[in-house]
């Protein structure tokens, strides 16, 4: 145990669980703004894989990072598109959509990786910083810097990206008027109906939003492994949705739990490498960010109180 106490490796695994909060954090910043609004996916997960078999297989394709989150964010938007007209116009119920999202997810990214694929093949992973073409040497020296160095500056654009994204949400959420009809459909639609504002387009967008989140997270997922395999996601969207309720529906408190997973699972991987754990109690430690999902749960269930309207189609018939 003493030899993770040290500084290096303190260093390292909290650059690491910064890298690993990130598709939590994607994922659940997303799922705050549809939650908001009054609609639980629990398809998040099944974006995400989708995300993350687009994302990687357009890299092998065609070497491009960019264009594999884009493809993320395409198949995402899609999904959305799909959830958004069961759940908000067809008003079918949220849960069971949610479900057949994410069975239809780990189902057809499993289907064409086999297909498309066959076997686990690396690509190149998300470039940090100080290796990004034309501008990687601005980066290099500030990496080498002690401490500071690999906590801040080895990190790739997607992590810097998603946690700019927590005061942009917030900014989103409190600030405009989207977000203020976000929160009003959320908590009385019926009372937001009778002022204008429309119930099915509000809630159509917030799912837009946070399902390509999703599929860019998924996409994120894949590119910094730098690989697929089946049920890559690990029930990471799951987490994701919980966080939400960990966080109290509030970005800065998303990002707080986001990085504890981050943290957790970073560790459970640094005390694996460095022979902390028994070897037989290498499944009974993955199972920690479950573990700590349910008690967060449990512990917080009767302490926050989620939007009023959660879960509750709307018509106004």
């Amino acid at each position: 145990m003493s030899q993770f106490f040290t500084v290096s490796v303190l260093v390292a695994t909290l650059a690491t669980a910064i890298k690993f909060a990130v598709p939590y954090l994607l994922a659940a910043l997303g799922e705050t703004i549809g939650q908001r609004s009054g609609v639980l996916n629990l398809g998040v997960d099944g974006i995400m894989l989708l995300g993350a078999f687009g994302g990687y297989y357009t890299v092998i394709q065609t070497g491009s990072h960019l264009q594999g989150i884009l493809v993320g964010l395409g198949i995402g938007l899609a999904i959305g598109i799909v959830y958004a007209y069961v759940t908000v116009f067809l008003h079918a119920q949220q849960g069971i959509s949610g479900i057949g999202i994410f069975l239809f997810g780990l189902g057809f990214s499993d289907l064409l990786f086999q297909e498309l694929v066959g076997t686990p093949k690396p690509i190149r992973p998300l470039p940090t910083l100080d290796k990004l073409p034309g501008v990687g040497g601005i980066f290099e020296p500030l990496v080498d810097i002690d401490i500071v160095g690999p906590l801040l500056f080895d990190h790739n654009l997607m992590t810097y990206m998603a946690f700019l994204l927590v005061p942009a949400t917030t900014w989103l959420l409190m600030k405009t008027t989207f977000g203020m009809n976000v929160r009003a459909v959320g908590e009385n639609p019926q009372a937001a109906d009778s002022l204008g504002v429309s119930v099915a387009k509000t809630r159509l967008i917030a799912i837009l939003i946070g399902s390509s989140l999703a599929g860019i997270a998924g996409a994120t997922l894949s590119l910094q492994l730098a690989i697929f395999q089946h049920n890559l996601t690990n029930g990471i969207g799951f987490i994701a949705v919980a966080l939400v309720y960990f966080g109290a529906w509030r970005p800065r408190w998303v990002m707080a739990g986001a990085l504890l997973y981050g943290l957790v699972t970073a560790t459970r991987i640094r005390w694996q490498s460095l022979d902390i754990i028994p070897q037989g109690a290498s499944d009974i430690a993955a199972m920690a960010p479950a573990i700590i999902t349910i008690l967060a749960l449990v512990l917080l269930a009767s302490r926050v109180r989620g939007p009023a309207a959660l879960t509750r189609p709307f018509s106004r018939h």
